[in-house]
Order: C-alpha cells, then sequence, then structure tokens
C-alpha cells in the first residue's frame, strides 16, 4: 500500500543579482545548512507576500541593497527533491541587473556580503551554482 502523504513543501524566494560589469551578489550564511558558505540572498517567504517581494525584502535585509520590484524578472522554481537538507524547500528565483556594484552591508542571516566576478565564484550552498548558470545563459535549463 502506498501513502498519499507528502512531505510539507517550504516556499522560498532568491535573489541574483548581476552587475552590468559581470559580478554577482552573494551572501555568507550565517547559520546551518551550509553555514559560512557562499549563497544567493534568499529566505523563506511570509504568509501573504508573494515571491517576489520576499526576494526583494531578504536582498535588502541581508545585503542591506535595496532594488525595486519593477527592476527583477522570475527566472524559474527550483524544486529538485534533496535541494535543501532541512526537508522539501521550493524557492522562486527572479533577477535584476543593476548598473554597477552598490556598496553592500550584511545584515540578519548574512555573516557578510560581496560581489564576485562570475568567473570566479566560491563554491555555493544548495544548488546555487545552477541557478547562477541558468540566469546567465537566459533561463532555466537553457
Amino acid at each position: 500500500m502506498t501513502s498519499n502523504t507528502t512531505p510539507e513543501t517550504i516556499r522560498t524566494a532568491d535573489a541574483v543579482v548581476l552587475s552590468a560589469d559581470g559580478h554577482i551578489l552573494l551572501i555568507k550564511r550565517r547559520w546551518a545548512p551550509f553555514e559560512g558558505c557562499w549563497a544567493l540572498p534568499g529566505g523563506h517567504v511570509d504568509a501573504g507576500e508573494s515571491n517576489l517581494a520576499a526576494a526583494v525584502r531578504e536582498l535588502a535585509e541581508e545585503t542591506g541593497i535595496t532594488v525595486p520590484a519593477r527592476e527583477f524578472w522570475q527566472l524559474g522554481a527550483y524544486d529538485e527533491p534533496g535541494r535543501d537538507p532541512r526537508g522539501r524547500y521550493e524557492t522562486v528565483v527572479h533577477t535584476a541587473t543593476v548598473a554597477e556594484p552598490l556598496t553592500p552591508a550584511p545584515a540578519t542571516d548574512a555573516l557578510e556580503a560581496r560581489w564576485f566576478p562570475l568567473d570566479d565564484l566560491p563554491e555555493l550552498a544548495f544548488d546555487h551554482h545552477r541557478i547562477i548558470t541558468d540566469a546567465t545563459r537566459g533561463g532555466v535549463g537553457a
């Protein structure tokens, strides 16, 4: 007999912020999983909040950088089982490009926030390398 129950899916949102000169904004995670590893700014979607609003909020909370929602476009959803060791997590990713890297001021869940050249990325948490590859190649599965 098979079960029709599935684990609860947790909704998150991530922000891919690129600069026109070929850099990407990353944060160093303060908490497990992947404590001390580099990742995209992002986090849980609050009740009554859209994925886009969560991405904009998390970006501001974790980096001190505010990019207006109208500057973002939706890259896609990432929901592969096992993408997060805490359980079943689905993230919707939004991306924006800024004219020049703005100076980050890490806060909340970030130990550090920094711009990295796209051709010299550190080791990344979760499936964020795949997400960045998709964002810089023009879309999910491109």
